[in-house]
């Protein structure tokens, strides 16, 4: 692999921002940066004048996107993964809701025989299994057919090692304990979601080992100021991070800012949910055998009930630097060292010597120019 040049662009580091910088990429790896002073360079050169270099995102839930489910069709992994570049998105877990257990499993072997030939895109990092130990009450758009009680035996293989890197379950259910101890043995990330757990029941499992809570203030009991709930313990515990879907629908953005000021950029990881609709025209689309509405902004059941989103990652930067009058600086932690911080992957997240060589160039505004992943231009707009 040639190395690469990216030359006069601002590169985001962990200290802030270096002007008129050089990345230097060799092997699929930053191998360093430092201020561009005209010197010669061996290899591909990108003059990156007026951008801004931002680590590659990563996106903790995302369930599909472009016409493709990864839960009705795990194989769509790799086409999916191909495009989402367009987005800024380098790598994700593909998530796969309450189904037939098979269907984690078939996700699993897709990820172990690896990509097609010649392929190129967003590295899937792990499957995230977002079910099928949910609370019934808050199933929002998972199909009550396919919920389960807390059992060993359907996570049998659940490891990291084999594939399966983050799991979101309802902590309150009677034998969850058991659940949570033995994916954590499996470095497994574990996620308090689709839940009815009360504050005391939500500290007990952070105490457990969950570690993150998913889509903040979606399919959990809303905040109320003497029963805070999930909702609030999730909000007062530092140390744990947090899922947000900035997509002004899930949530309103008064309670983003709410979200922003409790946790802060390290606390939060801005995560899409987006189905298969993502990417495609409004119209009619199934998920996970369920009929769903699709119109400009929104994915829903025949009911109203929201199905995941059509987010994508770059609105979802520029949704929050808008509604939040912030800058760039101020939300890329959450696309990048936020969430690579939660799933254990020192290096990602980071425009450092040694990391991965994933970048996104950007405009001020959060528009995508370039996706670089490990080294290679997968988008150019």
């Amino acid at each position: 692999m040639n190395s690469v040049n990216i030359i006069h662009t601002n590169v985001f580091t962990q200290t802030g921002w270096l002007p008129d910088a050089l990345v230097h990429i060799s092997k699929g790896k930053i191998k360093k940066i430092e201020t561009y002073q005209g010197q010669s360079l061996e290899g591909d050169v990108i003059d990156a004048s007026g951008l801004f270099a931002s680590p590659g995102w990563v996106d903790i839930q995302i369930n599909g996107g472009f016409g493709m489910n990864f839960t009705d069709d795990p194989t769509a992994i790799w086409e999916v993964a191909r495009q989402l570049p367009l987005y800024g998105t380098t790598s994700f877990l593909p998530t796969i809701v309450t189904s037939p257990p098979e269907k984690v499993r078939q996700g699993m072997e897709v990820l172990k025989k690896g990509p097609p030939p010649g392929w190129r895109g967003a590295e899937p990092l792990g499957i995230h299994a977002e079910g099928p130990f949910l609370n019934p009450q808050k199933k929002g758009a998972h199909n009550p057919l396919y919920l389960q009680k807390p059992s060993l035996k359907i996570i049998e293989g659940w490891s990291r090692d084999n594939g399966l890197w983050l799991v979101t379950l309802a902590p309150e259910l009677p034998g969850s304990a058991e659940i949570m101890a033995v994916l954590h043995a499996g470095n497994v990330v574990i996620s308090a979601g689709h839940s009815m757990a009360t504050y005391e029941e939500a500290i007990i499992s952070f105490e457990n080992g969950i570690q993150c809570g998913t889509h903040l203030y979606n399919a959990m009991p809303s905040l109320l100021h003497r029963d805070p709930g999930l909702t609030g313990a999730l909000l007062t515990q530092p140390e744990i991070i947090v899922g947000l879907i900035a997509d002004g629908i899930h949530c309103h953005p008064g309670m983003l800012q709410l979200a922003w000021r409790s946790k802060g950029s390290s606390g939060i990881t801005l995560v899409t949910d987006a189905m298969g609709a993502m990417g495609m025209p409004a119209g009619k689309y199934e998920f996970t055998g369920f009929k769903i509405i699709v119109d400009q902004s929104s994915a829903r059941l025949r009911d109203g009930t929201l199905a995941g989103s059509i987010l994508t990652a770059d609105q979802s930067l520029r949704n929050m630097m808008s509604w939040l009058h912030l800058n760039l600086e101020d939300v890329i932690p959450s696309l990048t060292s936020t969430p690579a911080r939660l799933l254990h992957i020192p290096h990602k997240g980071q425009i450092s010597s040694g990391a991965d060589a994933d970048l996104v160039l950007l405009t001020e505004t959060g528009q995508v120019m370039k996706t670089i992943i490990k080294g290679q231009v997968l988008y150019s707009r």
